[in-house]
């Protein structure tokens, strides 16, 4: 009887290649005998294993001859989470309950939940056992402030037990982060350059964009490979003290990978999950000291002082109880920092601050410098106060620049930066100054226009808060790889009123 069963359930492999990226789905076509005999129906959660490996993936279902009888397809994921080959013989079944789900329905009741409960749900996550909706559900339930202290130390841990960790050896092992929401920010590649030069160890493992127009990674793949893997990392750190690598390469919080790609897709950004998934990729990357740049501004993530303070309080807090150093550090987030907005725009801006261009964005440079000048007074040997000078000598001798080439061609190789083929200027329709700059609205525009997904894409700032502006001016010029893709960013700008506002003319 079970033989019989076993045999009804066996399907061959065909390789579609299909990405997904983090999802495993499983196709299947609607007359397949073994939908049939299990009584499988679209999106159901279905378990799929071969002689090695198993995995639990949701169900598509094909109408058409893309596959035939007998055959049955995953995506690239699940066939990389097998280790499967084409042709060879998979069994399908109904996977077993998973318990994890009840406590989850109980936070979405407003139930707290424990450190077991928040191991177990994100064991489920990372073991894929959970479908994108009950992630969906799972980072619904958290978000809101509906986490409270004890919960977010509670989720930090579970995610640090999920993956590895890395040890360096070394007392002082620093990082830098930014919580987000401020367009065009990319003062982490300059900060590492600086601190690395300087000599104090600073693993950098960064991540992709979320809801904004860039990530620090997307940024740097720009110059560099950043796509390492552990081995790799280790090898770049111990030559040149600091590396700027993508986080999710090197599976030191894999949980947060599978959260973001989620919360990427609800344009969620939670603070609960935002402290769990910064301080636990941190304590995983082997950091002792971090320090934190919380933007504040009317249209940044952190909108108000009391916002910012509440959020200091609960990173300082989980740091301390896990043994992390963290100082949390205010700063002016009322506009976009630099020029350009999106990957290669954002790139340019900061290999001209590392090259001290006379044309550098000057609001960039001093953020990055005041930056990297308090995460250098992490340091024994800098006294508070002095680090900012010690960092600016570092980048004005040319120091700075000198070591992130090194960085990039250790992490693979440095590389040209690309230029968008297609590009639209939009003017000013009045004159007057510049009273401000919506983040939200204009990284949207940044977005429309293809970033991040198409690194030349984005925005170029002409003016800041206070600039002085004639009828007529550009204030911002769109960048975009194609035709449709600058006119869609286009068409939402013109039904937008003041993305950018100028008061005071006529």
């Amino acid at each position: 009887m079970i033989e019989k069963s076993k045999s009804r359930s066996k399907l061959i492999l065909r390789n579609l290649g299909i990405n997904t990226y983090k999802e495993a789905v499983i196709y299947m076509r609607e007359d397949c005998h073994v939908c049939k005999a299990e009584g499988f129906e679209v999106q159901a959660r279905v378990q799929v294993s071969n002689l090695r490996n198993s995995v639990i993936a949701t169900l598509n279902v094909i109408k058409s001859n893309l596959l035939q009888q007998g055959e049955v397809g995953l995506s690239e994921y699940a066939i990389e989470k097998l280790a499967a080959r084409g042709g060879e013989e998979l069994f399908i079944c109904h996977p077993g309950t998973i318990a994890s789900l009840s406590d989850m329905r109980s936070k979405i009741y407003g139930n707290s939940l424990n450190k077991s409960q928040f191991s177990v749900i994100i064991d489920d996550i990372v073991n894929g056992q959970y479908s994108d909706i009950h992630i969906s559900s799972f980072l619904t339930a958290c978000a809101g402030g509906r986490l409270n202290k004890q919960e977010i130390l509670n989720l930090t841990e579970a995610m640090i037990e999920s993956g590895d960790r890395l040890e360096w050896g070394k007392e002082l092992v620093v990082d830098k982060h930014c919580v987000g929401g401020l367009p065009g920010n990319r003062t982490t590649p300059i900060v590492v350059a600086i601190v690395s030069a300087f000599g104090l160890t600073m693993p950098k493992t960064s991540s992709r964009a979320i809801t904004s127009p860039a990530g620090t990674a997307d940024t740097m793949e720009v110059l560099a490979p950043v796509d390492l893997d552990v081995s790799k990392l280790r090898r770049v750190v111990e030559k040149e003290n600091g590396c700027i690598v993508w986080g999710g390469s090197v599976s030191l919080s894999p949980a947060d990978d599978l959260l973001i790609r989620v919360e990427k897709a609800l344009d969620l950004d939670s603070e609960g999950q935002l402290i769990a998934s910064v301080l636990s990729k941190k304590i995983a990357a082997g950091s002792s000291h971090v320090l934190i740049d919380i933007p504040v501004g009317p249209t940044a993530k952190v909108r108000s002082t009391e916002m910012a303070d509440e959020l200091s309080r609960h990173l300082e807090y989980t740091g301390t109880a896990l043994g992390l150093n963290v100082r949390a550090h205010t700063s002016d987030g009322r506009q976009p920092i630099g020029n350009g907005i999106g990957p290669a725009l954002e790139a340019r801006d900061l290999v001209k601050v590392l090259q001290n261009k006379k044309d550098a964005p000057k609001d960039l440079r001093e953020r990055a410098l005041d930056l990297a000048g308090l995460t250098l007074e992490f340091s024994s040997k800098v006294q508070n106060g002095a680090g900012r000078e010690i960092a600016e000598n570092i980048l004005v001798t040319d120091k700075a620049w000198e070591k992130f080439q090194s960085i990039c061609e250790a992490q693979g190789g440095q590389k040209e930066i690309p230029v968008a083929q297609y590009t639209r200027s939009i003017e000013a329709s009045n004159l007057g100054n510049v009273s401000n700059i919506d983040n939200r609205r204009i990284a949207k525009a940044a977005k429309l226009a293809g970033a991040p997904n198409e690194p030349v894409a984005g925005i170029d700032l002409h003016v800041n808060l206070g600039s002085k502006v004639d009828i007529g001016q550009p204030i911002f010029t769109v960048h975009s790889s194609s035709v449709g893709e600058l006119e869609y960013a286009i068409s939402y700008i013109k039904s937008q009123e003041d993305i950018i506002s100028i008061k005071g003319g006529s």
